[in-house]
């Protein structure tokens, strides 16, 4: 082959050979430039598939104009009917080339990833998933820039299927779980290959090896690497949890795009920088950080739970109030309750340096309370205290776990020193306790809880009726009571609002009453105004809430403001990146804006993190249903129905995709026992519209939500308007109705919203 010429390239050298061909260096003799050649060997020369990857390979790549991107000039089909492609000549070595000579310098490593993060961002914009990103397919220059090549595996939109199904293709060391598998793959498969690229630049071998291919895939899917820290020393923590992020096994747990892995290894790239890789690893302007574990109830009463969920909730509070301490999210933390993890396990979940652990004791009227702060890195423990002291100690003793934390992570404290860090829902210690159930069971968040989460905050109130925290529980309960229609509205709203309003007269510093406030506007008043002042303020006084981001989101996309909604539900996700809740009211604020796509995602993720998750499967049947996929979203229907016990508000729902979906008589049996339900107990006129919409019948809802709204029932939030009741748009009276409730904004679903 070498001095031969095929077409109009002169062979010069042999490079290399791959699955997919040999690749020579060859003169284009009509422009005068080097070029690499790929040539398919003639055994495979009748191969069609093969040669439909090929041309797949130059399509892909000819669609991509990007630095780190090698270059596609030509392909056809020589007159053997070998296939040729001609592709721009890269000077230097592949990754897998200078491997080969040791692991590469930290700094060097994150340029390299940084470049080849880029060039995937590219690819995945235009709709390409290369599926084989490993060292082989990356060219260095001598100028240390980096081009992936080899687009053989690249998935176009439009591209058939080329493996039947199972088949596997790629390189097994860097695979992900679910290429493995033969699932279809996405962009997070490009994540994942080069999260273990990069492991492998930084620890000098790929994070899965073994003796045979079986065991190298046995281990993607079910192993965990060798921790990256332990493989080499002295790396940024920021940079191990950039790796571990990339090859998390759950898909929905890596980076869901390849900006968002971008933007984390150039803030490490300029840390690098900043201050080089020693100061960087050793902690050069480092902000200590902690999750505070649920403590454990080792009370002879399983009931005291609820004491040991609020103590845990209480400092995780104070402790997040502290300026230069980053502090894990309740949600977070407490989704590894009971699960058998490392402590490095949790560190690197968590993204935190330490972890607070502890354990409650309560017999009468006596505490036994324990605590350590234990290091993530090594599993020491930096600090351990044992409390035995009276019930109404309990205060002193949280701010003197505090003030340890404090000193032992060397966090300057603002303020006078003296003041107690803990901020007291109640000085009367029964009413305190009582506000804890109430939290516990409001969390729960299905009705026989909030029925006692309703008469805590009460019985709390009837005994100290000057506790902000236990108002704006109270309004809490009643609000979601309300919405859920497992009340009359216009009964319960309005002792929600009376609850909050009190909430903020008594302390206009704690931001969970300006949240609860914002809460009652949002699903009693839909003064759209007031719900902003509401969320706005409680956040300047808690920026850390990801609950308040995330409703605040939530309102956003009810007014229609869908790029700010989802700045606020991105910024409620980093916060809590594994609270369920936190992505279900992602995926409805999406849902309200027409993004059915980015809501189901959401949905996937809320249910992934809890499985038994009521309201996960509920917004993933509305996006479902909006999406077009109803057969999915019947049947998540059918999920919730079960689960709830054929609570009115989600036979509704069911009722609605079912009409959506054409199949008529079971959403009518749907109507039909909403109505019989309703002449034995309250049923909200909001549900029997909701299936009226979803039928397409049009007076009927109408009639039946005016009468809702007058009833000031969850009907009219008119982001919910804008999609489950997008058949009643076209009629005008459906916008009469909403301006006399005050209501102006955007109603309707553009059609070019949809994904």
């Amino acid at each position: 082959m070498l001095g031969q010429t095929v077409s109009h390239y002169r062979v010069l050298e042999r490079l290399g050979a791959g699955a997919m061909g040999e690749v020579y260096l060859a003169e284009d003799l009509r422009l005068g430039r080097k070029v690499a050649l790929k040539l398919l060997p003639p055994d495979l020369t009748r191969d069609e598939a093969a040669k439909t990857r090929l041309i797949h390979e130059a399509r892909a790549a000819s669609l991509l104009d990007h630095p780190h991107i090698c270059t596609v000039y030509d392909i056809e089909e020589l007159p053997a009917g070998q296939l040729l492609l001609a592709m721009a000549y890269c000077e230097g070595e592949t990754l897998k080339a200078r491997l080969a000579r040791g692991p590469l310098p930290v700094a060097e490593a994150v340029e390299l990833a940084c470049q080849m993060a880029e060039a995937l961002a590219e690819a995945h914009a235009h709709g390409i998933v290369h599926r084989d990103i490993k060292p082989a397919n990356a060219m260095v220059t001598k100028t240390g820039r980096v081009k992936l090549v080899d687009f053989g595996l690249a998935h176009l939109p439009e591209a058939t299927v080329l493996t039947a199904t199972g088949t596997t293709l790629g390189t097994p060391a860097y695979m992900a779980p679910e290429q493995v598998r033969g699932e279809a793959v996405d962009a997070r498969a490009d994540l994942w290959a080069l999260g273990a690229v990069l492991y492998e630049m930084l620890a000098g071998r790929p994070p899965f090896g073994g003796e045979s291919v079986q065991a190298v895939l046995y281990g993607v899917v079910h192993e965990a690497p060798e921790p990256l820290g332990r493989a080499q020393t002295g790396l940024p923590a920021a940079l191990v949890r950039i790796v571990n992020r990339a090859l998390a096994k759950d898909r929905l747990a890596r980076y869901q795009q390849a900006e968002q892995m971008l933007a984390e290894l150039r803030a490490c790239r300029e840390r690098l920088s900043a201050g080089g890789a020693q100061a960087a690893s050793a902690g050069a302007a480092r902000v200590p950080s902690i999750a505070v574990m649920p403590f454990a109830n080792l009370s002879a009463d399983p009931e005291q739970e609820y004491f040991c969920e609020g103590m845990t909730e209480e400092l995780i509070t104070a402790l997040g109030a502290i300026e230069g301490l980053r502090v894990a999210a309740k949600a977070s933390t407490f989704h590894l309750k009971g699960k058998d993890l490392e402590i490095r396990a949790i560190g690197d979940q968590l993204n935190v340096e330490t972890l607070l652990e502890g354990s409650v004791r309560k017999a009468g009227d006596r505490l036994r309370i324990t605590a350590q702060l234990v290091n993530v890195s090594d599993g020491y423990h930096l600090w351990s205290e044992r409390y035995d002291r009276r019930l109404d100690d309990v205060f002193a003793v949280q701010d003197e776990i505090a003030r340890a934390i404090v000193e032992k992570l060397k966090v300057k404290l603002v303020g006078p020193k003296e003041a107690p860090l803990m901020k007291r829902a109640s000085a009367n210690l029964e009413a305190y306790q009582l506000y804890l159930e109430g939290r516990y069971h409001f969390a729960r968040r299905y009705k026989g809880a909030l029925e006692r989460a309703v008469d805590c905050f009460t019985r709390a109130i009837g005994l100290d009726p000057d506790s902000a925290p236990a108002q704006a529980g109270l309004a809490d309960a009643y609000s979601l009571h309300g919405f859920y229609g497992l009340s009359r509205p216009s009964d319960v709203l309005p002792r929600a609002r009376q609850a909050a309003e009190r909430a903020v007269e008594l302390d206009d510093s704690l931001a969970e009453a300006h949240h609860s406030l914002g809460m009652v506007h949002l699903w009693l008043d839909w003064n759209w105004e007031a719900i902003e002042r509401g969320f706005t303020r409680a956040l300047a006084l808690d920026p850390k809430a990801p609950l308040t981001h995330a409703f605040y989101a939530l309102s956003l996309g009810a007014m229609g403001r869908a790029d700010e909604s989802a700045r606020e539900a991105d910024q409620a996700k980093a916060l809590d990146p594994l609270s369920a809740f936190v992505f279900f009211l992602s995926g409805v604020s999406n849902y309200f804006v027409c993004r059915f796509d980015r809501a189901i995602e959401d949905g996937e993720r809320a249910l992934a993190l809890d499985p038994g998750s009521v309201v996960a499967s509920f917004v993933l049947c509305l996006a479902l249903s909006g999406a077009g996929r109803h057969d999915e979203a019947i049947e998540a229907g059918e999920r919730i129905v079960r689960m709830t016990d054929r609570m009115p508000f989600f036979v509704a729902i069911r009722g609605t995709v079912l009409g959506a979906a054409g199949r008529r008589d079971a959403a009518r049996q749907a109507l039909e026992e909403l109505r019989e339900r309703s002449r034995r107990a309250y049923v909200a006129p909001m549900q029997l519209a909701m299936v009226h919409a979803g039928l397409g019948e049009v007076a009927e809802g109408i009639a039946v939500l005016e009468r809702d709204a007058s009833d000031r029932g969850g009907a009219c939030v008119p982001g919910m308007v804008g999609s489950i009741y997008s058949g009643l748009q076209r009629d005008p009276r459906f916008g009469r109705m909403l301006r006399s409730v005050g209501y102006t904004g955007p109603w309707a679903c553009p059609a070019d919203a949809v994904g």
